[in-house]
């Protein structure tokens, strides 16, 4: 049976070679072929899916075994009473094994395969098989038009794995992609399905394990975050407490013109809990936050040598002058938890030495760039950066030997050990001036409060999406 992937705590992401891995083991030791049980499971959530207009479904097969899939499936809908409309132009000599029984089964059950989508035709859903994880070009020619009609169809579309078009591994389209309602995914979750475009083009997700034992399944880097972990929590506090117990965070940025940044960057690590927090504003005119005057504030050169600091996040408003530069040489060396970001990554970049003193760094380094700031620090293009976005993240990781969450849609949290997780929470609402600082305080608090570098930033990250910022680890669920 289907369920809601995203119900679950931390599931595994298996890319597509790992998806292949499972079917060839699978294969070997069973008669009987997994696609059987995934077309018997898109039909069933065919059948909750498609209106109640009578009209025939439309099922679209390419020709691999995403299409054996759709086939099995139409089999199903067929024999259950449904109208099936089969659009293909598969050769079925050339098809694999297991898909050409499924085209077989189809004909033998007097079942027709149309080699155009029928024009002036209303129908009462689309069943995407036509590519599934192992697309490994851009789609362009007939597929490329039947994916243009299907979108434009007045009724919902269910894509089976992935959907067609849809880069199962970074979450980048190719050539184009199906804008599926709904993606039923079978054994397990897909990187893509979470990040880059992904998010707008999978619409609901549904997972069916096709009765796997999933501990039997192959070990994997990538998870979902999905919800928060125990170690995602911090404990509750005792009625007896004072604010050294929670932290001193300092923030250094706020120059001229770009003070907010370091105040929604403060004014966040205290909604997040820290105990206290100091700002080093670089524009010196401010010595004051109205809005909130909990805010401590020190010169930036006195708050990056004071040794009381539980943490430091550097960069929101930094600027990239002089001064700017100075400071973020002598931030590096605090023995603390260091949180790098905006300027501050920018400054990386623009000096190799200065990035090679902060790969030997012995405490946690943390670094939360968007796309052009993880573009810059890798020497690529912005474009680059999307078109595998876990990948960047990872690499930044391993060459930065630092924590790392590459923002965007489907935020990656990559680990130094090989580790990383896609964030699901969020949304387009986040997309504005101010969002990454408050990340960066949020962050810099649970660093504060002790919870370990990598699970700071993922709770962190997950908890800005859920709300911008005004759940704590201790609350939410």
């Amino acid at each position: 049976m289907p369920i809601a992937p995203l119900s679950l705590v931390s599931p595994p992401l298996f890319s597509a070679a790992a998806i292949h891995e499972i079917d060839r083991r699978w294969a070997e030791a069973h008669p009987d072929p997994l696609m059987e049980r995934a077309g018997e499971a898109a039909a069933e959530l065919a059948g909750t899916l498609a209106s109640e207009s009578g009209d025939p479904v439309l099922i679209l097969a390419g020709p691999g075994n995403n299409g054996g899939d759709a086939l099995v499936a139409a089999r199903f809908l067929s024999a259950r009473g449904a109208r099936v409309a089969v659009v293909s132009r598969a050769d079925p000599a050339r098809l694999p094994s297991d898909a050409a029984r499924a085209w077989a089964a189809w004909r033998e059950t007097g079942g027709t395969v149309l080699a155009d989508i029928p024009p002036s035709q209303r129908f009462s859903l689309v069943i995407d098989g036509l590519f599934g994880v192992g697309l490994v070009r851009d789609v362009t020619g007939e597929e490329a038009h039947w994916i243009a009609q299907a979108n434009g169809l007045s009724c919902p579309r269910l894509a089976l794995d992935v959907p067609s078009g849809l880069d199962s591994d970074t979450g980048r389209i190719r050539g184009c992609a199906v804008r599926a309602d709904h993606t039923l995914t079978f054994l397990g979750l897909k990187p893509g399905l979470l990040t880059a475009d992904g998010p707008d083009y999978a619409g609901a997700l549904h997972l069916d394990t096709l009765g796997i034992d999933q501990t039997a399944l192959p070990p994997t880097a990538g998870s979902a975050l999905t919800q928060l972990e125990a170690r995602h929590r911090l404990p509750a506090r005792a009625h007896n407490s004072h604010k050294s117990q929670f932290g001193h965070v300092g923030i250094v940025g706020g120059n001229s013109g770009m003070v907010g940044a370091c105040l929604i960057a403060g004014r966040a690590a205290l909604l997040q809990g820290a105990g206290s927090v100091t700002v080093g504003v670089l524009d010196e005119r401010i010595a004051v936050d109205y809005g909130e005057p909990r805010l401590m504030f020190a010169s930036p050169e006195h708050l990056v040598a004071a040794a009381q600091l539980n943490v430091l996040a550097i960069g929101p408003g930094l600027g990239q002058g002089v001064r700017a530069h100075t400071l973020l040489e002598a931030a590096l060396p605090v023995p603390c938890p260091l949180v790098l970001d905006a300027d501050a990554l920018n400054l990386l970049a623009g000096d190799p030495e200065l990035a090679k003193q902060a790969a030997r760094r012995t405490h946690p380094t943390l670094l939360t760039p968007h796309p052009g700031e993880a573009a810059r620090l890798l020497g690529v293009s912005g474009m680059e950066i999307q078109a595998n976005r876990i990948e960047a993240a990872c690499t930044l990781s391993r060459t930065c030997h630092a924590e790392v969450a590459l923002k965007g849609a489907g935020t990656v949290i990559a680990h130094p050990d090989g580790r990383y997780a896609i964030n699901t929470t969020g949304g387009p609402w986040l997309a504005q001036a101010g969002s990454g600082d408050r990340l960066t305080g949020m962050v810099a608090a649970l660093l504060g409060q002790g919870m370990a570098a990598g699970d700071a930033l993922e709770a962190a990250v997950w908890l800005h999406g859920c709300d911008m910022g005004t759940a704590t680890p201790s609350t939410a669920r």
